[in-house]
């Protein structure tokens, strides 16, 4: 995996500060693509790889999940984990102002605000797991530990079955 030295990203800069091990690997995209064909671009197992989804609550809240690319947000799942009657994804024009990132560039790390967040549980089974870094065309690969300590995230079972 090559290591991107040209481009340093908020979420970065942030896992550096924290002495957090990371790689960074970069591909080409000009706009949004899927997370699945950006693992088959990379070559990484897609079940190594998971998104960034952004939610708002009935409290008006936002709420940050980070799930298996292949995998559904269970909403019930994920508002009970939270503490929420119920949560709804964000509308995608709301993600750039409410995160500081734009869609298919979303990172739990290093958000405008510090967000409740919380990563599906299946993450802690993997050595290492991949996640957006913070804009279109780089992704990170790091250990789910240290995403969770990054993020002030805690696990949880969100997905559904």
């Amino acid at each position: 995996m090559a290591k991107a030295k040209e481009i340093k990203t908020n979420a970065m800069r942030i896992l550096e500060k924290e002495k957090i091990p990371y790689s960074a690997m970069t591909y080409e995209c000009g706009e949004f693509v899927d997370a699945q064909k950006i693992a088959d671009q990379l070559g990484v197992p897609h079940e190594k790889v998971y998104k960034t989804l952004v939610t708002v609550g009935h409290s008006k809240n936002y709420f940050v999940f980070v799930i298996p690319i292949d995998r559904e947000l269970d909403l019930k799942k994920a508002a009970c984990s939270v503490g929420e009657k119920s949560v709804e994804m964000l509308h995608v024009k709301e993600i750039n102002s409410v995160t500081g990132y734009i869609r298919g560039g979303c990172t739990a790390v290093g958000m405008k605000k510090q967000y409740v967040t919380r990563i599906d549980g299946s993450a802690r089974t993997l050595e290492t797991m991949v996640v957006s870094g913070g804009r279109l065309g780089v992704q990170i690969e790091l250990k789910p530990e240290d995403l969770c300590r990054a993020a002030r995230a805690e696990f949880a079972e969100i997905v559904s079955s």
